[in-house]
C-alpha cells in the first residue's frame, strides 16, 4: 500500500508539473524565455491587467507577446520609457519614451500618419488595440531597442518600463503622440 501510495504522488506531480500554465513546452521555448525578459502591467490602482513575455526577435529588435486584460476597448498608444519605474496613479516616474538618439517621436516609416519618417524615438511602438471586452492579444516589435548592452537597451542600468496610454498615438506629435493619460504601466525585468 504504500509503495502505490507513493507513486501515485509522484505522477500526480509528474502530471501538475508538465501541465503548469505558463511552463514553456519545448526546449526552443525554454530558451527564449530563458534569454529574455518580462513585464507585467498594472492599472492606476495597482490592478494587474496582464504579464507579457519579451525576447530578442529574430529580424532585430524585441518582441512583446501575450495578453492583456480589464481595459477601455479601443486603441491606446503604447511605448517604453525610460525609468524602470511605474509610481501609481500617473506614472509619471516611468519618465519620457526612451530616445538615447534624441530624435522626434514618430511611428516610424511605415507609419502612413508619419509626419518626420526618418524619425523615430527608440520606445515608440504605435498603438495597441483593445477589444470591446477588455482583452488585447499582443504581438508587437520594437525594432530600435536590445535587451544586450548598450544605450538602447531595455535592461539599462536604472532599468525601462512599458506604458499603455488612454488615448491613440497620432504617430507624429513630439514628443508623446498626443496619446493622453498614462493607464497602465509595467517596469520590464530580467
Amino acid at each position: 500500500m504504500r509503495c502505490s501510495v507513493s507513486i501515485f504522488i509522484a505522477v500526480a506531480f509528474l502530471t501538475l508539473s508538465s501541465c503548469a500554465p505558463n511552463s514553456p513546452s519545448t526546449e526552443a521555448e525554454r530558451a527564449r524565455v530563458a534569454d529574455g525578459a518580462r513585464v507585467e502591467l498594472r492599472d492606476s490602482k495597482g490592478k494587474s491587467v496582464g504579464v507579457l513575455t519579451v525576447a530578442m526577435y529574430s529580424g532585430g529588435g524585441v518582441q512583446f507577446t501575450g495578453h492583456l486584460i480589464d481595459l477601455p476597448p479601443g486603441p491606446h498608444g503604447i511605448h517604453i520609457h525610460e525609468n524602470g519605474k511605474c509610481d501609481p496613479p500617473e506614472f509619471e516616474s516611468a519618465g519620457a519614451h526612451l530616445n538615447p538618439s534624441g530624435k522626434h517621436h514618430g511611428g516610424g516609416p511605415e507609419s502612413p500618419n508619419n509626419q518626420s519618417p526618418n524619425e523615430q524615438h527608440e520606445g515608440d511602438i504605435g498603438n495597441l488595440t483593445v477589444k470591446v471586452n477588455g482583452m488585447a492579444d499582443v504581438a508587437f516589435i520594437a525594432k530600435n531597442v536590445t535587451l544586450t548592452a548598450g544605450p538602447a537597451s531595455l535592461l539599462k542600468n536604472g532599468g525601462t518600463s512599458l506604458v499603455l496610454h488612454a488615448d491613440p498615438d497620432d504617430m507624429k506629435t513630439d514628443p508623446s503622440g498626443n496619446s493622453g493619460a498614462r493607464i497602465a504601466c509595467g517596469v520590464i525585468t530580467r
